[in-house]
């Protein structure tokens, strides 16, 4: 499959920059797969197109303000770096990995993970003018910190820092980390607006950014109705937002996330799914999460490392409905989406979304795929 199939033109303009003025005011687009009719409403009124005793799963995870600048003490040049987790996290990934050939798709397979360490010296992160930032390089970085890059991991670089650090660090020197299509410095507004209402656990390099049309009026509004909420838990890296490089598809490396569900949950998300009542994903991250930790013929619970890339073809086993925004051009997160209702029903959709002026991506309005 050819990573062209899911291009579309986009108007710059139709990028949001910033945030809508009032959290949950976006405009949502619900698209029925039974028909490919799509029907136009606000987020605010998602309870009315949702069934009491629908279950539905959000992404805990809190945003690390993971976006450093240091000074390269070979160069003096300015390097910008985004700090995705810390590199001990994979440890247990290299060890052993186990069960969940879906398809016999190996970018499906999923990881025992160990919890991620609170500090650390060595993270992994991608950086500005990656070329040029080689192994041996040496930064400096706020607070007197010093790091060099001792390795690579596809894109991705560990840096030894002179010291442990951790979120303690990230909050008193970090940036939010805004996606590149922001043409703009972050300001003290993203720290909240970048951030849902119900993060929890701090470990994302990028928002799940359809959690943040959420307020806690809609969620209340939702559980009136008789729908359940739950939570699990998936750190989000950079690699699920970034093009497709690859001429097919099938060539594309997934970046590794780590994700946590509880034991309660999947026993809850288990039970949804004997008794027929639906389960809706919040955000293509939580339905990564809950794909990834299907197998046997049941959802595990556990601290999990996933690269499931979901494209046409794919078979989906827990998600019936998702709300996700509308997402870049040639994108893992379009591709699951066409996975999910149809590639020709996608388009069709973005291409009249386009012409009714809906905003894209990180900031943008809302689709509820049912």
């Amino acid at each position: 499959m050819k990573t062209d199939d899911f291009n579309f033109e986009l108007p710059e303009t139709l990028i949001a920059q910033y945030p809508p003025q009032q959290r949950g005011e976006s405009r949502l687009m619900v698209l029925r797969r039974t028909d490919g009719k799509a029907n136009d409403s606000m987020v605010s009124d998602i309870a009315s197109f949702i069934e009491s005793g629908t279950l539905m799963v959000f992404n805990d995870s809190k945003v690390r303000k993971a976006r450093l600048y240091g000074i390269c003490e070979q160069t003096g040049a300015r390097v910008e770096f985004v700090f995705l987790a810390p590199a001990e996290q994979d440890a247990s990934i290299r060890i052993k990995e186990f069960a969940v050939h879906k398809d016999d798709n190996e970018s499906a397979l999923v990881a025992p993970a160990q919890r991620i360490p609170s500090l650390s010296r060595l993270w992994r992160a991608v950086c500005g003018k990656a070329r040029r930032q080689k192994t041996g390089r040496s930064y400096t970085f706020p607070g007197n910190m010093r790091g060099s890059i001792v390795g690579e991991i596809h894109d991705e670089k560990i840096i030894e820092f002179s010291s442990a650090l951790g979120d303690n660090y990230f909050d008193l020197y970090g940036h939010v980390p805004l996606p590149p299509y922001i043409k703009r410095e972050d300001t003290a507004a993203d720290e909240q607006r970048y951030q849902t209402v119900y993060a929890r656990y701090t470990g994302s390099a990028a928002s799940p950014t359809a959690g943040l049309h959420f307020t806690p009026e809609i969620l209340s509004g939702l559980r009136n109705k008789g729908i359940d909420i739950e939570y699990v838990t998936l750190h989000v890296g950079l690699g699920t937002f970034l093009p497709v490089r690859t001429e097919n598809i099938e060539d594309h490396h997934m970046h590794e996330e780590w994700f946590e569900i509880g034991t309660g949950i999947a026993e809850k998300i288990n039970a949804a799914k004997g008794e027929g009542r639906k389960v809706i994903a919040v955000g293509t991250t939580s339905l990564r999460a809950l794909e990834s930790a299907w197998y046997g013929g049941e959802l595990h619970p556990g601290s999990f490392s996933t690269r499931i890339f979901i494209y046409p073809g794919f078979e989906f086993h827990v998600v019936d409905s998702l709300f996700t925004n509308f997402h870049t051009p040639k994108s893992t997160l379009l591709m699951l989406v066409s996975a999910f209702a149809g590639r020709e029903t996608i388009l069709k959709v973005y291409r009249s979304a386009i012409e009714k002026r809906y905003r894209f991506f990180s900031y943008g309005d809302a689709m509820l795929i049912l």
